[in-house]
């Protein structure tokens, strides 16, 4: 399994200092819905402490946990593509505080800074191919009750 790739430690320092001039600091009691799946993706955080899960419906009555995610991870990449909706929902598992950066801002300091906008692009996308074989992990261990060799 690949080693969780945690954004603001993934940048370059130049990149990672241009990024934190746009976070603003929040926060989230436990039990809040921070988004919800369809809904517009119009910004990303990066965790500083507490625990997220992040959730997809799968009838009007049942929730299921498709990923859990703590200090230092993205949390929100659907604002970097097309339709900008929000794949999953997600959910303040504990109390949180996250540097919030809007979406707008960071793709427009994207264009004006094509090397934040390309490390931005490749670390978003190695955290999402992390995430895919970690899924793939359990699933492979819940239906199949074991991993290939």
């Amino acid at each position: 399994m690949t080693k969780a790739i945690k954004l603001l430690t993934a940048l370059p320092q130049p990149q990672r200092e241009r990024l934190m001039e746009l976070a603003h600091e929040v926060s989230f009691p436990e039990d809040t819905r921070i988004f919800e799946a369809g809904g517009t993706a119009d910004r990303f955080w990066v965790i500083r402490s507490g625990a997220v899960n992040l959730d997809q419906e799968v009838t009007s009555h049942k929730r299921v946990t498709v990923a859990s995610l703590g200090a230092g991870d993205l949390l929100g990449w659907s604002w970097l593509f097309p339709p900008y909706t929000w794949d999953f929902g997600a959910v303040a598992f504990s109390q949180v505080r996250a540097y919030e950066y809007d979406a707008a801002a960071v793709l427009a300091l994207s264009v004006e800074d094509p090397l934040l906008g390309l490390s931005l692009v490749r670390t978003v996308a190695e955290i999402l191919a992390s995430r895919l074989e970690i899924t793939r992990g359990k699933l492979l261990d819940a239906y199949v009750g074991r991993r290939p060799v």
